[in-house]
Protein backbone atom coordinates (compact mmCIF):
# COMPACT_ATOMS: atom_id res chain seq x y z
CA UNK A 1 0.00 0.00 0.00
CA UNK A 2 1.25 3.33 -0.78
CA UNK A 3 1.74 5.32 2.33
CA UNK A 4 1.60 8.59 0.84
CA UNK A 5 -2.09 8.52 -0.28
CA UNK A 6 -4.05 7.71 2.22
CA UNK A 7 -1.88 10.44 4.38
CA UNK A 8 -2.80 13.18 1.57
CA UNK A 9 -6.32 12.27 1.39
CA UNK A 10 -6.78 12.43 5.71
CA UNK A 11 -4.91 15.79 4.92
CA UNK A 12 -7.28 17.47 2.57
CA UNK A 13 -10.31 16.11 4.07
CA UNK A 14 -9.51 17.55 8.00
CA UNK A 15 -7.55 20.70 6.66
CA UNK A 16 -10.20 21.89 4.31
CA UNK A 17 -12.84 21.12 6.87
CA UNK A 18 -10.90 22.77 9.40
CA UNK A 19 -9.89 25.91 7.14
CA UNK A 20 -14.11 26.04 5.91
CA UNK A 21 -15.04 25.91 10.04
CA UNK A 22 -12.47 28.60 10.92
CA UNK A 23 -14.03 30.85 8.13
CA UNK A 24 -17.64 30.05 8.75
CA UNK A 25 -17.33 30.95 12.35
CA UNK A 26 -15.67 34.13 11.92
CA UNK A 27 -18.02 35.42 9.62
CA UNK A 28 -20.65 34.48 11.41
CA UNK A 29 -19.46 36.11 14.69
CA UNK A 30 -17.19 38.39 13.64
CA UNK A 31 -19.75 41.14 15.56
CA UNK A 32 -18.87 39.25 19.03
CA UNK A 33 -15.87 37.16 18.49
CA UNK A 34 -14.86 38.38 21.90
CA UNK A 35 -18.39 37.36 23.48
CA UNK A 36 -18.34 34.31 26.03
CA UNK A 37 -21.92 33.74 24.95
CA UNK A 38 -21.24 33.95 21.40
CA UNK A 39 -17.94 31.68 22.12
CA UNK A 40 -19.61 29.13 24.01
CA UNK A 41 -23.51 28.92 22.98
CA UNK A 42 -22.89 30.02 19.17
CA UNK A 43 -25.08 33.47 20.49
CA UNK A 44 -28.43 30.79 21.23
CA UNK A 45 -29.13 30.98 17.68
CA UNK A 46 -28.69 27.43 16.24
CA UNK A 47 -31.78 26.45 13.86
CA UNK A 48 -32.94 23.46 13.30
CA UNK A 49 -29.78 21.80 10.75
CA UNK A 50 -26.72 23.02 12.58
CA UNK A 51 -28.46 21.91 16.04
CA UNK A 52 -29.18 18.38 13.88
CA UNK A 53 -25.54 17.81 12.87
CA UNK A 54 -24.20 19.08 16.14
CA UNK A 55 -26.18 17.00 18.03
CA UNK A 56 -25.36 14.07 16.33
CA UNK A 57 -22.09 14.60 16.70
CA UNK A 58 -23.05 12.74 19.95
CA UNK A 59 -24.62 9.68 17.87
CA UNK A 60 -21.58 9.26 15.50
CA UNK A 61 -18.35 9.66 17.34
CA UNK A 62 -15.13 7.74 17.61
CA UNK A 63 -16.74 5.69 20.37
CA UNK A 64 -19.94 4.89 17.81
CA UNK A 65 -17.70 3.76 14.82
CA UNK A 66 -14.50 2.75 16.26
CA UNK A 67 -15.87 1.41 19.80
CA UNK A 68 -18.52 -0.44 18.75
CA UNK A 69 -17.33 -2.30 15.95
CA UNK A 70 -14.41 -2.90 18.21
CA UNK A 71 -16.76 -4.28 20.59
CA UNK A 72 -18.63 -6.61 18.11
CA UNK A 73 -15.41 -8.15 17.30
CA UNK A 74 -14.39 -8.51 20.59
CA UNK A 75 -17.52 -9.16 22.35
CA UNK A 76 -20.17 -9.81 20.07
CA UNK A 77 -23.94 -9.67 21.21
CA UNK A 78 -22.99 -7.19 24.49
CA UNK A 79 -22.40 -4.53 21.19
CA UNK A 80 -25.69 -4.29 20.59
CA UNK A 81 -25.88 -1.50 23.69
CA UNK A 82 -25.28 0.79 20.88
CA UNK A 83 -28.87 0.00 19.33
CA UNK A 84 -30.63 1.12 22.85
CA UNK A 85 -28.93 4.43 23.60
CA UNK A 86 -29.89 6.64 20.75
CA UNK A 87 -33.65 5.64 20.86
CA UNK A 88 -33.80 5.93 24.81
CA UNK A 89 -31.50 9.14 25.20
CA UNK A 90 -33.94 10.97 22.50
CA UNK A 91 -37.18 9.90 24.18
CA UNK A 92 -35.54 11.47 27.19
CA UNK A 93 -34.53 14.21 25.86
CA UNK A 94 -37.61 15.53 24.27
CA UNK A 95 -39.32 16.00 27.91
CA UNK A 96 -35.67 17.24 29.52
CA UNK A 97 -34.12 19.41 27.10
CA UNK A 98 -36.60 22.29 26.38
CA UNK A 99 -36.97 22.76 30.04
CA UNK A 100 -33.05 22.63 29.96
CA UNK A 101 -33.22 25.87 26.80
CA UNK A 102 -36.52 27.77 29.03
CA UNK A 103 -33.77 27.78 31.91
CA UNK A 104 -30.77 28.94 29.95
CA UNK A 105 -32.80 31.48 28.20
CA UNK A 106 -34.76 33.16 30.89
CA UNK A 107 -32.08 33.29 33.37
CA UNK A 108 -28.81 33.70 30.20
CA UNK A 109 -27.09 30.63 31.62
CA UNK A 110 -23.85 29.20 29.74
CA UNK A 111 -23.01 26.62 31.54
CA UNK A 112 -24.22 23.54 33.06
CA UNK A 113 -22.59 24.95 36.72
CA UNK A 114 -24.86 28.18 36.05
CA UNK A 115 -28.16 25.62 36.40
CA UNK A 116 -27.15 24.33 39.46
CA UNK A 117 -25.59 27.33 41.02
CA UNK A 118 -29.01 29.21 39.83
CA UNK A 119 -31.88 26.74 40.57
CA UNK A 120 -30.32 25.66 44.06
CA UNK A 121 -29.03 29.66 44.83
CA UNK A 122 -25.66 28.15 45.77
CA UNK A 123 -22.86 29.42 43.89
CA UNK A 124 -20.34 27.01 45.88
CA UNK A 125 -22.60 24.08 44.37
CA UNK A 126 -21.90 25.67 41.05
CA UNK A 127 -18.33 25.34 41.86
CA UNK A 128 -18.06 21.58 42.62
CA UNK A 129 -20.40 20.64 40.00
CA UNK A 130 -18.26 22.63 37.63
CA UNK A 131 -15.18 20.55 38.85
CA UNK A 132 -16.97 17.27 38.68
CA UNK A 133 -18.37 17.94 34.89
CA UNK A 134 -14.78 19.22 34.14
CA UNK A 135 -13.45 15.41 35.16
CA UNK A 136 -15.97 13.45 33.36
CA UNK A 137 -15.46 15.44 30.24
CA UNK A 138 -11.70 15.27 29.92
CA UNK A 139 -12.23 11.48 30.60
CA UNK A 140 -14.32 11.22 27.55
CA UNK A 141 -11.36 13.41 25.48
CA UNK A 142 -9.60 10.52 26.09
CA UNK A 143 -11.92 8.68 24.07
CA UNK A 144 -11.55 11.03 21.12
CA UNK A 145 -7.42 11.55 21.12
CA UNK A 146 -7.21 7.40 21.16
CA UNK A 147 -9.00 7.70 18.32
CA UNK A 148 -6.62 10.62 16.63
CA UNK A 149 -3.80 8.72 18.04
CA UNK A 150 -4.59 5.46 16.04
CA UNK A 151 -5.47 7.11 12.72
CA UNK A 152 -2.32 9.29 13.30
CA UNK A 153 -0.13 5.60 13.24
CA UNK A 154 -2.13 4.53 10.63
CA UNK A 155 -0.84 7.12 7.99
CA UNK A 156 2.18 8.13 9.39
CA UNK A 157 3.46 4.53 10.45
CA UNK A 158 6.45 3.75 12.59
CA UNK A 159 7.58 7.20 12.05
CA UNK A 160 5.32 8.26 14.61
CA UNK A 161 5.73 6.94 18.66
CA UNK A 162 2.62 6.78 20.49
CA UNK A 163 3.59 9.62 23.17
CA UNK A 164 3.95 12.02 19.50
CA UNK A 165 1.05 10.98 17.82
CA UNK A 166 -1.15 11.54 21.17
CA UNK A 167 0.46 15.21 21.50
CA UNK A 168 0.05 15.90 17.74
CA UNK A 169 -3.64 14.57 18.32
CA UNK A 170 -4.19 17.04 21.20
CA UNK A 171 -3.15 19.94 19.20
CA UNK A 172 -4.56 19.60 16.41
CA UNK A 173 -7.87 19.29 18.69
CA UNK A 174 -7.01 22.70 20.01
CA UNK A 175 -5.95 24.33 17.26
CA UNK A 176 -9.32 23.16 15.53
CA UNK A 177 -11.15 24.70 18.38
CA UNK A 178 -8.87 27.23 19.91
CA UNK A 179 -10.29 30.73 17.33
CA UNK A 180 -13.43 30.36 16.36
CA UNK A 181 -15.36 28.32 19.73
CA UNK A 182 -19.15 26.29 19.01
CA UNK A 183 -19.32 27.64 15.83
CA UNK A 184 -16.41 25.52 13.98
CA UNK A 185 -17.65 22.49 15.53
CA UNK A 186 -21.14 23.10 14.00
CA UNK A 187 -19.77 23.59 10.65
CA UNK A 188 -17.71 20.20 11.01
CA UNK A 189 -20.16 18.51 12.70
CA UNK A 190 -21.99 18.48 9.14
CA UNK A 191 -19.13 17.72 6.77
CA UNK A 192 -18.63 14.38 8.84
CA UNK A 193 -21.78 13.32 8.60
CA UNK A 194 -22.17 13.28 5.10
CA UNK A 195 -18.69 11.66 5.02
CA UNK A 196 -20.07 9.06 7.79
CA UNK A 197 -22.89 8.02 5.80
CA UNK A 198 -21.07 7.86 2.96
CA UNK A 199 -18.11 5.53 4.17
CA UNK A 200 -20.55 3.22 6.02
CA UNK A 201 -22.49 2.84 2.72
CA UNK A 202 -19.19 2.20 0.76
CA UNK A 203 -17.50 -0.44 3.20
CA UNK A 204 -21.14 -2.08 3.85
CA UNK A 205 -21.80 -2.61 0.50
CA UNK A 206 -18.89 -4.56 -0.10
CA UNK A 207 -17.89 -5.70 3.17
CA UNK A 208 -19.63 -9.59 1.92
CA UNK A 209 -16.90 -9.71 -1.24
CA UNK A 210 -14.01 -9.01 1.16
CA UNK A 211 -14.95 -11.75 3.74
CA UNK A 212 -15.93 -14.21 1.29
CA UNK A 213 -19.88 -14.06 2.05
CA UNK A 214 -22.70 -13.81 -0.40
CA UNK A 215 -24.56 -10.93 1.03
CA UNK A 216 -24.57 -8.69 4.34
CA UNK A 217 -26.88 -11.04 6.09
CA UNK A 218 -24.94 -13.90 5.02
CA UNK A 219 -21.47 -12.10 6.66
CA UNK A 220 -24.05 -12.63 9.85
CA UNK A 221 -25.01 -15.98 9.15
CA UNK A 222 -21.06 -16.65 8.82
CA UNK A 223 -20.50 -15.25 11.88
CA UNK A 224 -22.46 -17.24 13.92
CA UNK A 225 -21.16 -20.30 12.03
CA UNK A 226 -17.62 -19.10 13.16
CA UNK A 227 -18.13 -18.33 16.83
CA UNK A 228 -21.85 -20.05 17.42
CA UNK A 229 -23.25 -17.85 20.53
CA UNK A 230 -22.00 -14.64 19.63
CA UNK A 231 -25.10 -13.30 18.17
CA UNK A 232 -26.67 -14.44 21.63
CA UNK A 233 -25.99 -12.70 25.42
CA UNK A 234 -23.48 -13.08 26.98
CA UNK A 235 -21.67 -13.14 23.71
CA UNK A 236 -18.07 -14.50 23.42
CA UNK A 237 -16.76 -13.11 26.54
CA UNK A 238 -19.08 -15.17 29.11
CA UNK A 239 -16.64 -14.13 32.16
CA UNK A 240 -17.07 -10.82 31.23
CA UNK A 241 -20.08 -10.19 33.28
CA UNK A 242 -21.83 -8.73 30.21
CA UNK A 243 -25.51 -10.39 30.14
CA UNK A 244 -29.05 -9.56 29.49
CA UNK A 245 -28.75 -7.16 32.66
CA UNK A 246 -25.79 -5.38 32.21
CA UNK A 247 -27.39 -4.43 29.04
CA UNK A 248 -30.44 -3.24 30.35
CA UNK A 249 -29.04 -1.38 33.14
CA UNK A 250 -25.88 -0.05 31.03
CA UNK A 251 -28.54 1.51 28.24
CA UNK A 252 -30.38 3.07 30.92
CA UNK A 253 -27.23 4.78 32.47
CA UNK A 254 -25.88 5.78 29.06
CA UNK A 255 -29.76 7.05 28.33
CA UNK A 256 -29.85 8.74 31.74
CA UNK A 257 -26.29 10.35 31.49
CA UNK A 258 -26.58 11.58 28.04
CA UNK A 259 -27.98 15.17 28.23
CA UNK A 260 -26.26 15.22 31.57
CA UNK A 261 -22.42 16.01 30.19
CA UNK A 262 -22.11 19.72 30.48
CA UNK A 263 -21.14 20.14 26.93
CA UNK A 264 -25.14 18.68 26.29
CA UNK A 265 -25.83 21.44 28.32
CA UNK A 266 -24.13 24.17 26.50
CA UNK A 267 -25.94 22.24 23.33
CA UNK A 268 -29.21 22.81 24.54
CA UNK A 269 -28.33 26.59 25.67
CA UNK A 270 -27.61 27.26 21.88
CA UNK A 271 -30.67 25.71 20.64
CA UNK A 272 -32.81 28.84 19.30
CA UNK A 273 -36.37 27.62 20.07
CA UNK A 274 -37.59 24.71 21.86
CA UNK A 275 -39.46 23.43 18.87
CA UNK A 276 -35.60 23.21 17.06
CA UNK A 277 -34.71 20.83 20.32
CA UNK A 278 -38.54 18.54 20.08
CA UNK A 279 -37.76 18.23 16.35
CA UNK A 280 -34.43 16.77 16.28
CA UNK A 281 -35.55 14.45 19.52
CA UNK A 282 -38.17 12.84 16.71
CA UNK A 283 -35.99 11.97 14.42
CA UNK A 284 -32.62 11.25 15.20
CA UNK A 285 -33.81 7.87 16.45
CA UNK A 286 -33.30 7.00 13.16
CA UNK A 287 -29.23 7.39 13.54
CA UNK A 288 -29.63 4.26 15.31
CA UNK A 289 -30.15 2.11 12.32
CA UNK A 290 -26.45 2.78 11.09
CA UNK A 291 -25.51 0.89 13.97
CA UNK A 292 -26.47 -1.92 12.03
CA UNK A 293 -23.96 -1.69 9.57
CA UNK A 294 -21.19 -0.97 11.87
CA UNK A 295 -21.65 -3.79 13.99
CA UNK A 296 -21.62 -5.73 10.44
CA UNK A 297 -17.86 -4.34 10.03
CA UNK A 298 -16.82 -5.24 13.50
CA UNK A 299 -18.44 -9.24 12.18
CA UNK A 300 -16.78 -8.82 8.68
CA UNK A 301 -13.30 -8.17 10.88
CA UNK A 302 -14.06 -11.05 12.69
CA UNK A 303 -14.46 -13.42 10.10
CA UNK A 304 -11.55 -11.88 8.21
CA UNK A 305 -9.60 -13.37 10.85
CA UNK A 306 -8.43 -9.32 11.44
CA UNK A 307 -5.64 -9.10 14.01
CA UNK A 308 -4.88 -5.26 14.90
CA UNK A 309 -1.35 -4.90 16.74
CA UNK A 310 -1.74 -5.42 20.90
CA UNK A 311 -5.57 -7.20 20.46
CA UNK A 312 -6.45 -3.66 20.35
CA UNK A 313 -10.34 -3.68 19.35
CA UNK A 314 -9.94 0.12 19.01
CA UNK A 315 -8.13 -0.35 15.98
CA UNK A 316 -9.76 -3.36 14.70
CA UNK A 317 -12.19 -0.96 11.79
CA UNK A 318 -8.87 0.56 10.77
CA UNK A 319 -7.07 -2.72 10.54
CA UNK A 320 -9.24 -4.19 8.25
CA UNK A 321 -9.81 -1.30 5.90
CA UNK A 322 -5.87 -1.51 5.78
CA UNK A 323 -6.09 -5.29 5.20
CA UNK A 324 -9.09 -5.04 2.75
CA UNK A 325 -9.27 -2.36 0.75
CA UNK A 326 -6.83 0.08 -1.19
CA UNK A 327 -4.86 3.01 -0.21
CA UNK A 328 -7.57 5.63 -0.87
CA UNK A 329 -10.31 4.15 1.37
CA UNK A 330 -8.11 3.73 4.23
CA UNK A 331 -7.39 7.42 3.92
CA UNK A 332 -10.81 8.19 3.78
CA UNK A 333 -11.73 6.25 6.36
CA UNK A 334 -8.69 7.80 8.12
CA UNK A 335 -9.68 11.62 7.44
CA UNK A 336 -13.14 10.76 9.02
CA UNK A 337 -12.27 9.17 11.89
CA UNK A 338 -10.61 12.31 12.67
CA UNK A 339 -13.46 14.60 12.03
CA UNK A 340 -15.43 11.90 14.49
CA UNK A 341 -13.04 13.00 16.77
CA UNK A 342 -12.82 16.82 16.17
CA UNK A 343 -15.80 17.48 16.52
CA UNK A 344 -17.28 16.01 19.78
CA UNK A 345 -13.55 16.23 21.08
CA UNK A 346 -13.71 20.05 20.25
CA UNK A 347 -17.14 20.63 22.15
CA UNK A 348 -15.97 18.91 24.79
CA UNK A 349 -13.04 20.68 25.54
CA UNK A 350 -14.85 24.02 24.80
CA UNK A 351 -17.14 23.18 27.32
CA UNK A 352 -14.67 22.43 29.93
CA UNK A 353 -12.87 25.64 29.49
CA UNK A 354 -15.91 27.38 29.46
CA UNK A 355 -17.03 26.23 32.45
CA UNK A 356 -13.54 26.46 33.98
CA UNK A 357 -13.77 30.39 33.60
CA UNK A 358 -17.07 31.37 34.21
CA UNK A 359 -17.65 29.00 37.23
CA UNK A 360 -14.44 28.65 38.39
CA UNK A 361 -12.29 31.55 37.95
CA UNK A 362 -15.50 33.94 37.80
CA UNK A 363 -16.07 33.05 41.81
CA UNK A 364 -12.81 33.84 42.70
CA UNK A 365 -11.90 37.35 41.00
CA UNK A 366 -15.65 38.10 40.51
CA UNK A 367 -14.47 41.42 38.33
CA UNK A 368 -13.09 39.39 35.64
CA UNK A 369 -14.13 40.67 32.25
CA UNK A 370 -16.11 39.00 29.32
CA UNK A 371 -13.12 39.04 27.11
CA UNK A 372 -10.83 37.90 30.27
CA UNK A 373 -12.92 34.91 31.13
CA UNK A 374 -12.58 33.55 27.25
CA UNK A 375 -8.55 33.84 27.30
CA UNK A 376 -8.71 32.37 31.01
CA UNK A 377 -11.01 29.92 29.39
CA UNK A 378 -8.27 29.02 26.28
CA UNK A 379 -5.56 28.84 28.29
CA UNK A 380 -7.33 26.37 30.57
CA UNK A 381 -7.98 24.18 27.19
CA UNK A 382 -4.18 23.41 26.89
CA UNK A 383 -4.39 22.31 30.87
CA UNK A 384 -7.36 19.98 30.50
CA UNK A 385 -5.69 18.66 26.42
CA UNK A 386 -2.53 17.84 28.37
CA UNK A 387 -4.60 15.33 31.31
CA UNK A 388 -6.56 13.96 28.73
CA UNK A 389 -3.07 13.20 26.58
CA UNK A 390 -1.59 11.59 30.21
CA UNK A 391 -4.93 9.28 30.24
CA UNK A 392 -5.00 8.14 26.91
CA UNK A 393 -0.90 7.23 27.29
CA UNK A 394 -1.49 4.95 30.59
CA UNK A 395 -4.88 3.34 29.64
CA UNK A 396 -5.34 0.83 27.08
CA UNK A 397 -9.07 -0.24 27.74
CA UNK A 398 -11.56 -0.05 24.54
CA UNK A 399 -13.59 2.96 23.37
CA UNK A 400 -16.62 1.57 25.04
CA UNK A 401 -15.39 0.84 28.46
CA UNK A 402 -14.06 4.13 28.93
CA UNK A 403 -17.19 5.83 27.34
CA UNK A 404 -18.99 4.06 30.22
CA UNK A 405 -16.98 5.13 32.35
CA UNK A 406 -17.33 8.99 31.47
CA UNK A 407 -21.06 8.24 31.72
CA UNK A 408 -21.01 6.68 35.14
CA UNK A 409 -18.84 9.64 36.12
CA UNK A 410 -21.39 12.43 34.73
CA UNK A 411 -24.09 10.05 36.37
CA UNK A 412 -23.70 11.75 39.30
CA UNK A 413 -24.88 14.88 38.24
CA UNK A 414 -28.09 13.43 36.68
CA UNK A 415 -30.06 13.13 40.16
CA UNK A 416 -29.69 16.77 40.60
CA UNK A 417 -30.60 17.81 37.14
CA UNK A 418 -33.77 15.70 37.25
CA UNK A 419 -34.76 16.48 40.94
CA UNK A 420 -34.33 20.32 39.90
CA UNK A 421 -36.77 20.17 37.39
CA UNK A 422 -39.68 17.69 39.37
CA UNK A 423 -39.46 18.64 42.90
CA UNK A 424 -39.05 21.94 44.13
CA UNK A 425 -38.05 21.02 47.59
CA UNK A 426 -34.51 19.73 45.82
CA UNK A 427 -31.53 21.81 48.11
CA UNK A 428 -28.39 22.11 47.68
CA UNK A 429 -27.00 20.09 50.55
CA UNK A 430 -28.94 17.00 49.19
CA UNK A 431 -27.17 17.46 45.90
CA UNK A 432 -23.88 17.34 47.24
CA UNK A 433 -25.04 14.55 50.17
CA UNK A 434 -25.41 12.66 47.26
CA UNK A 435 -22.59 13.47 45.18
CA UNK A 436 -20.29 12.43 48.19
CA UNK A 437 -22.30 9.10 48.61
CA UNK A 438 -22.78 7.51 44.41
CA UNK A 439 -18.65 8.85 44.25
CA UNK A 440 -17.82 6.42 47.41
CA UNK A 441 -19.60 3.93 45.51
CA UNK A 442 -18.05 4.45 42.45
CA UNK A 443 -14.66 5.25 43.00
CA UNK A 444 -14.15 3.72 46.44
CA UNK A 445 -13.07 -0.57 46.34
CA UNK A 446 -15.18 -1.31 49.40
CA UNK A 447 -18.07 0.61 47.75
CA UNK A 448 -17.21 -1.07 44.43
CA UNK A 449 -17.02 -4.27 46.49
CA UNK A 450 -20.68 -3.96 48.10
CA UNK A 451 -22.21 -2.67 44.66
CA UNK A 452 -20.56 -5.95 42.84
CA UNK A 453 -22.19 -7.93 45.76
CA UNK A 454 -25.50 -6.84 45.85
CA UNK A 455 -25.91 -6.31 41.78
CA UNK A 456 -23.25 -8.39 40.56
CA UNK A 457 -23.67 -8.02 36.71
CA UNK A 458 -25.79 -4.55 36.86
CA UNK A 459 -24.01 -1.45 35.33
CA UNK A 460 -21.65 0.26 38.23
CA UNK A 461 -22.56 3.71 37.37
CA UNK A 462 -26.79 3.15 37.45
CA UNK A 463 -25.92 1.45 40.48
CA UNK A 464 -24.15 4.64 41.66
CA UNK A 465 -26.59 7.21 40.64
CA UNK A 466 -29.49 4.95 42.19
CA UNK A 467 -27.62 5.03 45.72
CA UNK A 468 -26.81 9.33 45.06
CA UNK A 469 -30.33 9.72 43.51
CA UNK A 470 -31.84 8.41 47.39
CA UNK A 471 -29.66 10.16 49.49
CA UNK A 472 -30.52 13.66 47.19
CA UNK A 473 -33.96 12.67 48.43
CA UNK A 474 -33.72 12.30 52.08
CA UNK A 475 -31.22 14.56 52.81
CA UNK A 476 -33.59 17.46 50.97
CA UNK A 477 -36.55 15.97 52.67
CA UNK A 478 -34.87 16.20 56.14
CA UNK A 479 -33.29 19.43 55.72
CA UNK A 480 -36.70 21.32 53.87
CA UNK A 481 -38.38 19.67 57.21
CA UNK A 482 -36.55 21.21 60.01
CA UNK A 483 -35.92 24.81 57.69
CA UNK A 484 -37.92 27.51 56.53
CA UNK A 485 -38.61 27.70 52.54
CA UNK A 486 -35.37 29.09 51.02
CA UNK A 487 -35.06 30.82 47.08
CA UNK A 488 -34.57 27.40 45.80
CA UNK A 489 -38.51 26.44 46.70
CA UNK A 490 -39.44 29.20 44.16
CA UNK A 491 -36.93 29.21 41.48
CA UNK A 492 -38.23 28.61 37.89
CA UNK A 493 -37.71 25.31 37.37
CA UNK A 494 -37.06 25.99 33.68
CA UNK A 495 -40.53 24.86 32.40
Amino acid sequence: MSASLPLLICLAIVLGTVAASLGYARRRAALNAHSMEEWSVGGRRFGAWIFWFVNAGEIYTTFAVLGISGYAWAYGAPAYLAFTSVSLACALGYWLVPRIWHAGKRHGLVTQADYFSRRYDAPWLGVIVGLAGIAALVVYVQIQLTALTLVFRVTLGAALGPAQAAVLAAAVMLAFVYLAGLRSAAFAAGVKDVLMIALVVLLSITVAEKVGASSMLDVYRRVQDLHPGIGRFPGLQPDAGLDNTWLVTAALNVALGTWIFPHMFQLCFAARDARTIRRNAIWQPLYSLSYFFILLLGFGALIAGTQPEGGNPNAVLLQFVVDQYPPWAVGLLAGTVCLLALVPGSLLLLTAASIFGRNVALPLKPDLSDSAQVWIARAAMVAFAAVAVWLTLTSNASLVAIGLSAYAAIGMLAPGVFLGFLWRRTRAVGVLAGLVAGYCVLLLPAGQSLAAAALPTWDKGLVAMGVNALVVVAVSAFSSAIQRPTVSDTAHNGT
